[in-house]
């Protein structure tokens, strides 16, 4: 739970930063891309966590990283300061929390669908419309297939379920009968 308080510091001061410059979209990407690294990387990781190697070690391994990716100087003084703080063990959850918080920021959802059969672009379309329009926000919509559904649609919006699927259709009229 500190964890998470602590990384929410971070990603929240960096919202803030990225909202006054107008620069969350590209902290949101150069983030993405420093992170796929550390997590791909497990001896990347393993330095950075060592107490072996020195502050200014880890600092110039950082240096190094920010040269080879382009970041920009407001990311690369973030990153540096993760390092010097001790606080890039952290990167993971800051950046998963710096994405809900800029979603947020910017008034963009991202709900999951999930549907029995693939949707054509008509009818994802139709979905992602409905959505703006009954959440006033810009939707980013995510679709997936599970075939057990049987048929019709599951729309998760953050902890919101929207289950309209024959699975759970079934599933209560099973219920209702079972009980008499």
């Amino acid at each position: 739970m500190i964890n998470n308080a602590i990384a929410r510091r971070y990603a929240k001061a960096l919202v803030q930063l990225g909202s006054e410059n107008d620069l969350i979209g590209s902290f949101s990407q150069e983030l993405k891309v420093v992170n796929e690294i550390f997590v791909g990387n497990a001896d990347l990781r393993a330095v950075f966590g060592s107490p072996a190697i020195t502050a200014d070690q880890k600092k110039e391994i950082m240096k190094e990283l920010v040269a080879r990716l382009s970041c920009s100087e407001l990311t690369a003084n973030f990153l540096f300061l993760l390092v010097d703080k001790s606080r890039i063990a952290f990167l993971a959850q800051i950046v998963e929390i710096y994405g809900k918080l800029a979603d947020e920021q910017s008034g963009v959802i991202r709900p999951l669908v999930t549907t029995a059969f693939a949707l054509d672009d008509s009818q994802i379309a139709s979905i992602k419309n409905a959505l703006e329009q009954k959440t006033g926000n810009k939707v980013m919509l995510e679709v997936k297939v599970d075939k057990s559904l049987i048929g019709g649609v599951v729309t998760h919006i953050g902890d919101i379920e929207y289950d309209s699927s024959v699975k759970t259709q079934l599933a209560r009229i099973n219920d209702i009968l079972q009980k008499g």
